[in-house]
C-alpha cells in the first residue's frame, strides 16, 4: 500500500509517499516560506533528482495543490493517478486528552480537531486544511490522524499539572500537554538503535530545533517532561513564538497597546521569537546566521538567546532525569546548522561531553559528535516523523480492514 504522509508545519509542508511495506520512500518533498515571498517546493522522485521549483503558496491549501501536482506529473511524478495512493497519514499537533493514540478521521475526529484548534492555532487550523483537502482530492481514501501529544502522556503529574487552582485542570482540562511527539518518539528510539542499546536502559534528552523547537526528557523509554505546555507556545524561543515569558506581560502590554488579549497572544505567536528578538530581520536562522557575521548586533542576540534557553533546558533535564546518556539534536535547526550546534553545546560541557569541530560540519546525516569515551553522547539524528506517521496510519488502516 502506498501511503501519503502529510507534515503541515506553521509554514512548512513536508510530504513523502512511502510504500508502507518496505517502507521505501517512492517520493518526498518539502515545501518552504508558506505565507511569504519566495515560497518554493522541492521534490525528489526515488531515483531521481532533486528540483526546487518557486511556487506561489499564499496558504497550505495552495501547497497540498502543489505537492498533488508534483506527485502526479508527467515527467518528475511517481504515480499517474491519485487511486493509487491507498491511506493518508496526517500529522495532527493537538489532540488535547482525547486522543492518545492515532485514530481514523471521521467528522467527530475533525470536530474534535477543531474544538482543540485554539491551543494550537498556528497549526491545528493548517493540519485541517490539509485533511480536507486530500478528503477532496481523494474522497473514500482512509485518513489517519496522528497526534503530536500523544508521545507525552506519560509525562507525571508533577510534570503536567499547572500551578493554578486544580479545579482549573479538572473543569477545562488546562495543564501541559506537549508536542512534536512523533519526532521525539522516533529520534530517542533511532539514537538508541545507532548506539546498539535498548532505549529502556537510556536517559535521553531530544532537543528537536526548527521554526518551532521543544526539548524533551525520555527517560528510560517515556516522555517524563518537555518544553511546551498547553499549546505549543511555552517553552524555548521559536522562530515567530516567544516561549517562555512572565505571563503577566500579557496584561502590561493589553494596556500600553490598548488592545485584546487575542491581540497579544497573537504576536506572542507570529511577530515574536528570532523574528521579534532580532528586531524584525527574520525567523530563518539563515537569514539570522547571515545578518550575524555581517555585524548586525540584534541577529546575534537573537542566535545567543536560542542557544541559551536550550542549553538551560538541558540542564534542567539532566537534573530531573539524575544525569543524562545522550544528548540528540533533530530537525532543521538541530540537523543542519552546526554553529548552533556549538552554541548550545557550549552549556552542556559540564555533563562530560564534547562537539567535534569537523564532526560538527556535517548537515543532515546520523551523526556522533562527541568523542569516544564521553560521559555523554552527543549525536544528530535526522527526525523521520513521515515513517513514524507511515507506521501507525498502516496499522489503522489494517486494523480497520480486519476488523471488516
Amino acid at each position: 500500500m502506498n501511503i501519503l504522509v502529510i507534515n503541515c508545519g506553521s509554514s512548512s509542508l513536508k510530504y513523502q509517499l512511502i510504500d508502507s511495506h518496505s517502507e521505501k520512500v517512492i517520493a518526498k518533498g518539502l515545501c518552504e516560506r508558506i505565507g511569504s515571498e519566495g515560497a518554493c517546493i522541492t521534490h525528489t522522485p526515488a531515483g531521481g533528482e532533486k528540483k526546487t521549483d518557486t511556487v506561489p503558496m499564499p496558504d497550505h491549501n495552495a501547497a497540498i495543490q502543489a505537492v498533488i501536482a508534483k506527485l502526479t506529473d508527467s515527467s518528475v511524478g511517481v504515480i499517474t493517478s491519485l487511486s493509487q495512493i491507498g491511506a493518508v497519514g496526517h500529522r495532527i499537533v493537538h489532540g488535547g486528552e482525547k486522543f492518545n493514540k492515532a485514530v481514523l478521521i471521521d467528522d467527530e475526529v475533525i470536530s474534535a480537531i477543531e474544538e482543540v484548534s485554539d491551543l494550537a492555532p498556528l497549526h491545528n487550523p493548517a493540519n485541517l486544511i490539509g485533511i480536507r483537502a486530500c478528503m477532496k482530492l481523494m474522497p473514500g481514501v482512509p485518513m489517519v490522524a496522528v497526534f503530536d501529544t500523544a508521545f507525552h502522556q506519560t509525562m507525571p503529574k508533577e510534570a503536567y499539572l499547572y500551578a493554578l487552582p486544580l479545579s482549573y485542570y479538572r473543569d477545562y482540562k488546562i495543564r501541559r500537554y506537549g508536542f512534536h511527539g512523533t519526532s521525539h518518539d522516533y529520534v530517542s528510539r533511532r539514537a538508541a538503535e545507532i548506539l546498539g542499546k535498548k532505549r529502556e536502559d537510556l536517559r535521553i534528552i531530544v532537543c528537536h530545533l526548527g521554526n518551532g523547537a521543544s526539548v524533551t526528557a525520555v527517560d528510560h523509554g517515556r516522555s517524563i517532561d518537555t518544553t511546551m505546555g498547553l499549546t505549543p507556545l511555552e517553552g524555548l524561543i521559536m522562530g515567530t513564538r516567544c516561549g517562555d515569558i512572565d505571563p503577566a506581560i500579557i496584561t502590561f502590554l493589553m494596556n500600553k497597546l490598548h488592545c485584546s488579549a487575542e491581540e497579544v497572544l497573537n504576536i506572542c505567536n507570529k511577530k515574536s521569537g528570532m523574528l521579534g528578538l532580532s528586531g524584525g530581520i527574520s525567523n530563518d536562522f539563515r537569514d539570522l546566521s547571515k545578518a550575524a557575521e555581517q555585524g548586525n548586533e540584534d541577529a546575534e542576540t537573537a542566535l545567543q538567546a536560542y542557544a541559551l534557553r536550550v542549553g538551560k533546558y538541558i540542564g534542567a533535564y539532566a537534573a530531573e532525569m539524575d544525569g543524562a546518556d545522550v544528548i540528540v539534536f533533530t530537525a532543521g535547526v538541530g540537523e543542519n546548522d552546526g554553529p548552533m550546534r556549538r552554541r548550545i553545546s557550549n552549556y552542556t560541557e559540564f555533563l562530560g561531553t564534547s562537539v567535534d569541530p569537523e564532526k560538527n560540519r556535517i548537515r543532515g546525516e546520523e551523526v556522533i559528535l562527541s568523542a569516544p569515551g564521553d560521559k555523554v553522547v552527543t549525536m544528530v539524528v535526522p527526525t523521520n516523523e513521515e515513517l513514524a506517521i507511515a507506521r501507525q496510519t498502516l496499522e489503522i488502516v489494517e486494523t480497520k480492514q480486519n476488523a471488516v
